[in-house]
């Protein structure tokens, strides 16, 4: 992990230098887990959580004609759900926050006005931070546990629109659908397998090397 950080680390240097945007994020996030415990049994009745999400990072136009854009950055989500299952009575619930590092591309469909509709498309590699696993009244922290994936690989996929309220700067509203892939589990371990759309505001700002409009 640590030799996974010190690449983005270096990734994300070289691609300040050349980035022509700064964009920051923040939304709500609302999951839904498909979990299945070390002996490869499901459980079923979760209901999902709404909990929120923040982002930012770099962006850069690719194409002469604008209508293209590469993005990089970091982002912080929270995913959580809750469930029962009556025959036992259990309850069962999740809350868990991962750290992710995110590469997207942003394609222009087409513009009405100052207004701006896109499609973009991202994958993010997310390291758990922070959660936790409540069965009834006990609580188990999951961060480091060898028999829960800490690790996960994210696909998502969306639409947004951008508006702009200066010559610098622009706010824009998207929406992102995104199931996540499994990176590191044991063989006998629990797996945890999240999907999520979230709903998201933010503004996108010119840097000074830009010498761009929107």
């Amino acid at each position: 992990m640590k030799k996974q950080l010190l690449a983005y680390l270096v990734f994300f240097t070289g691609l300040s230098l050349y980035s022509q945007q700064l964009y920051m994020e923040y939304g709500s996030t609302i999951s839904a887990f498909d979990y299945k415990n070390s002996q490869g049994q499901p459980l079923d009745n979760l209901l999902s959580k709404s909990k929120s999400y923040f982002g930012m990072g770099y962006r850069q136009v690719v194409n002469k004609q604008k209508t293209m854009f590469i993005s990089a950055g970091v982002s912080y989500n929270n995913y959580g759900a809750i469930g029962s299952e009556s025959s036992v009575d259990n309850f069962f619930a999740w809350d868990v926050s991962y750290l992710g590092i995110k590469a997207g591309l942003d394609i222009r469909l087409f513009q009405l006005q100052d207004l701006l509709f896109f499609a973009n498309a991202s994958v993010a590699s997310e390291f758990l931070i922070r959660g936790n696993q409540t069965i009834n009244n006990d609580v188990f922290n999951l961060v480091g546990e060898k028999e829960f994936n800490n690790s996960i690989l994210f696909l998502r996929a969306g639409v947004g629109l951008q508006y702009p309220i200066s010559n610098s700067t622009a706010i824009y509203a998207g929406y992102t659908y995104g199931k996540s892939v499994l990176i590191s589990s044991g063989e006998n371990a629990e797996k945890l397998k999240l999907s999520a759309h979230q709903f998201g505001i933010g503004f996108i700002i010119n840097l000074p090397n830009c010498f761009c409009d929107f």
